[in-house]
């Protein structure tokens, strides 16, 4: 089973680069962040006509989240537990079904930037109800994968410049403290178990040149639960997607699962 996660920048302006990496690695599930979409305006045929069960949970010009499968999708929920006034659509959770069901979580984590301030509170208090959220799913032993753009560079090696993001809210200690604290209950980095070293990223700024200087950071990651964990083959970084035309900033990661 094959899972991606690809920060899109815009349902709108991928409607062709999408459905070209779709057809070329041939995901059995892709979760989706930044579609930008309201639900009813999600070019939903374009992607059921390749095979795929849609569900969406959008917003206008902002934020967004979705999932494509090609098998179906189970007990979907939308949004994250732990605060109803949170009115951000940036989370969506489903359960696949292959060898054994797994609760699929797809989400898109605030960037929080500037920091300190509102946004930077908004960030920090959206990863308490993010390990609320992974405590919950491992007291129920259910097992699952958290995935997306989590706007976090976990370590400096995950940075071309990591002096230039010190004070930036995707490489604040307090940021870094927070994703530790998720690894920390025993999840997963799905792409660190597979792959050590620097120079791999995921995502490259459209300004500065940043793509053709390879000054990019890896913020898109997959955090497994233990019983997850023991059936991952792989998981890679599609980089070559970024120097396709209109690309996203962001290039899908995947993992393959014996499921």
């Amino acid at each position: 089973m094959k899972i991606a996660t690809f920060n899109i920048n815009g349902i709108k302006a991928r409607i062709a680069a999408l459905p070209e990496w779709l057809e070329e690695a041939q995901p059995d599930v892709a979760l989706l962040q930044e579609i930008k979409s309201v639900d009813e305006n999600f070019p939903r045929e374009l992607f059921e006509g390749m095979g795929y069960n849609i569900e969406t949970h959008g917003q206008k010009s902002f934020n967004g989240v979705a999932i494509l499968s090609k098998l179906p999708l189970e007990d979907v929920t939308r949004g994250l537990p732990g605060d109803e006034t949170d009115e951000q659509a940036r989370w969506i959770e489903a359960t696949v079904v292959g060898k054994q069901a797994i609760r699929i979580c797809g989400l898109y984590l605030p960037n929080g930037n500037p920091a300190p301030g509102p946004k930077y509170d908004y960030k920090l208090a959206w990863m308490e109800r993010l390990q609320a959220r992974a405590e919950a799913l491992l007291a129920e032993e259910t097992p699952f994968l958290m995935a997306g753009d989590y706007n976090i560079i976990p370590q400096d090696e995950d940075a071309r410049r990591p002096e230039v993001w010190q004070e930036d809210a995707l490489a604040r200690p307090e940021s870094r403290a927070a994703y530790r604290r998720l690894l920390n209950l025993g999840l997963t980095e799905a792409f660190r178990a597979r792959v050590q070293g620097p120079e791999h990223y995921s995502f490259w700024d459209y300004q500065a040149g940043a793509w053709n200087k390879d000054d990019g950071i890896r913020i898109d990651h997959f955090l497994l639960s233990p019983a997850v964990a023991d059936i991952l083959l792989d998981c890679q970084i599609d980089k070559h997607v970024r120097a396709k035309e209109k690309p996203s900033d962001h290039v899908p990661v995947w993992v393959e699962l014996d499921n």
